[in-house]
Order: C-alpha cells, then sequence, then structure tokens
C-alpha cells in the first residue's frame, strides 16, 4: 500500500489552506498513492484555543465539506482521510474523521472519542464525544483503524480497533507546544507523543500513522501554539520508516507491507496470550 502524509500549516484561511492541501493531493495522485492522511481540522486554523461561541459557525459549511472532499478524493482516486468540525444538529457538535474511498462515496466516519480539556486545548466547548465507537472503516484498500489526535494516548482505543481487524492505526492530529515551555518538557511531551504510539504499534503489531499539522498559530487572547510536525509512520515492532520535521509541510509517501503485521503476530502472540478473563477491571475508573 502506497500511503501519503501531507503534513501543513495553516494558510489564513480556509480557502487558501484548501487550495495548498488539493496541490499536494494531486501530487500524492501522481507518485500513485493509493491512502492520503490529513491532520486534525486541516480546513481551520486550530480554533480550540479559546473558547468562542462564534467558531461554532465554522461547522455551518459540514455538508458543503462533505461534497468538497468527495470531490477531491473522486477527481484523485484516492482514499482519503479527512478531518472535519461536524454540525449533526443546531448545538451538537463533533470532531468527525470522514474517509472518502476512491469513487468519492463516503466509506465510513469516526467521531472523536476522547475529548480533551486542557489550556489552548478546549476542545469540550466545541465537540461531544463520539458515539460510533471504535468501528475500523472498511476501504477497497483495507480496514483503517481511523482514531484522533487524543485518542492516541488510550491503549483500549488502539487495542479494540486491532481486534475488530483493523489492518493500521491512523491518527490525524494537531498537537505542538507553547513558546513558553522550557525546551526539556518540549522535547519531553514530543517524545513522549512518539513512544506512545510506537507502543500501540508493538503491542498491536500494527503499522501506525500520525500526521500532524506544522507552524505557529497565535491565540486570541496570549501566547498560541506551535504545532511540531514529526508526522511519522513506524511498522509493526515499532521501526521508525518515517518522520518528518518540526517545522516544514511535506508530502512523503511510504509503502508498506500489510503482510508483515502476520508476519509479525506469528513471533509475538501477544493476541494468543491475553488474559481476558481477567480484564474486567478495565471497564472501572479506576480501581480503589
Amino acid at each position: 500500500m502506497k500511503i501519503a502524509l501531507i503534513q501543513h500549516k495553516f494558510q489564513g484561511s480556509k480557502e487558501k489552506t484548501n487550495e495548498s492541501i488539493c496541490a499536494y493531493i494531486k501530487e500524492a495522485a501522481k507518485q500513485r498513492a493509493e491512502l492520503i492522511c490529513l491532520a486534525e481540522l486541516h480546513q481551520s486554523e486550530y480554533f480550540c484555543q479559546s473558547e468562542d461561541i462564534k467558531n461554532f459557525d465554522l461547522a455551518n459549511d459540514y455538508e458543503k465539506d462533505l461534497e468538497f472532499w468527495s470531490d477531491v478524493a473522486k477527481e484523485n482516486s484516492v482514499v482519503l482521510i479527512s478531518s472535519l468540525f461536524e454540525k449533526r444538529a443546531v448545538g451538537l457538535y463533533h470532531n468527525t474523521a470522514v474517509v472518502f474511498e476512491k469513487d468519492g462515496s463516503i466509506a465510513g466516519k469516526y467521531r472523536k472519542m476522547h475529548i480533551p480539556d486542557d489550556p489552548q486545548f478546549y476542545e469540550k466547548f466545541y465537540f461531544t464525544p463520539g458515539d460510533l465507537g471504535f468501528e475500523p472503516i472498511k476501504t477497497s484498500i483495507g480496514k483503517l483503524g481511523v482514531l484522533i489526535c487524543w485518542d492516541q494516548w488510550f491503549v483500549e482505543a488502539a487495542r479494540i480497533m486491532a481486534l475488530k481487524g483493523a489492518d493500521l492505526l491512523i491518527y490525524p492530529t494537531a498537537i505542538g507546544s507553547f513558546d513558553e515551555d522550557e525546551e526539556e518538557e518540549k522535547k519531553r511531551q514530543l517524545e513522549a507523543w512518539i513512544l506512545v504510539q510506537k507502543g500501540h504499534a508493538v503491542a498491536n503489531s500494527l503499522f501506525v500513522v500520525g500526521v500532524n499539522r506544522v507552524g505557529f498559530e497565535k491565540n486570541a487572547s496570549k501566547g498560541g501554539i506551535r504545532f511540531w510536525g514529526n508526522s511519522f509512520v513506524v511498522g509493526p515492532q515499532g521501526e521508525e520508516l518515517f518522520r518528518a520535521n518540526e517545522k516544514d509541510e511535506c508530502l512523503k509517501i511510504i509503502d508498506i507491507d500489510l503482510k508483515r503485521s502476520e508476519e509479525v503476530r506469528r513471533w509475538w502472540p501477544f493476541l494468543r496470550d491475553r488474559r481476558i478473563e481477567y480484564f474486567a477491571d478495565l471497564q472501572k475508573r479506576f480501581c480503589d
């Protein structure tokens, strides 16, 4: 499978950003990419840095956005993973990944399940937690375990996707650091982000793809987020197949062989040896 990662910046407007992304998609298609992965909420700035009811207007074009990216997938004959601000009903919104087939049809969607509420990541103000569960999305190129950003820290989400037959795990992401943080702390956070996802790859013997944005986006009130890029692909043993840098936009196409997962699972049969009869405590918030 040829996978294309598009690591990009917000270009100041939705129109300019989409134009830039579409140019990358067109180039990826020329290079025979079959699956194209975009970052979290890729059409806009990361508006969750502040709590502002005006930002809900960004979801008003959700139906038009679906049509737009459907056309892009069809025109380029690719499976496309988008990340959109879904307006489900008046006053009800989701952070939603929509997967489009090569013919532009919707293969499926995933609504972000874990919603953060941290300084300058005020997503609980905007998004209702997902209600579609952890279900791999069937496409013409395989079953895609699509999760979103904060989901990437939770081992349970990755495991359930694996148990349901996902061929690989994919995380559209918007994550970075604050300039005022100490350099060592920035480094620790970045490496922890990479490390936990490598752990998902190893524990489930699956390829894992993380696609992040880059660039500094100013907060309306103070500071801002410097998105750290580092989009990556790792193999079923956590081997790093590609890792972008922290500041540049890029298009990278990676060839992966899904048969590799079966080979590794034969050597390391984690699924065989799971003691599921003793895992009931995982359904508790905390074991007092």
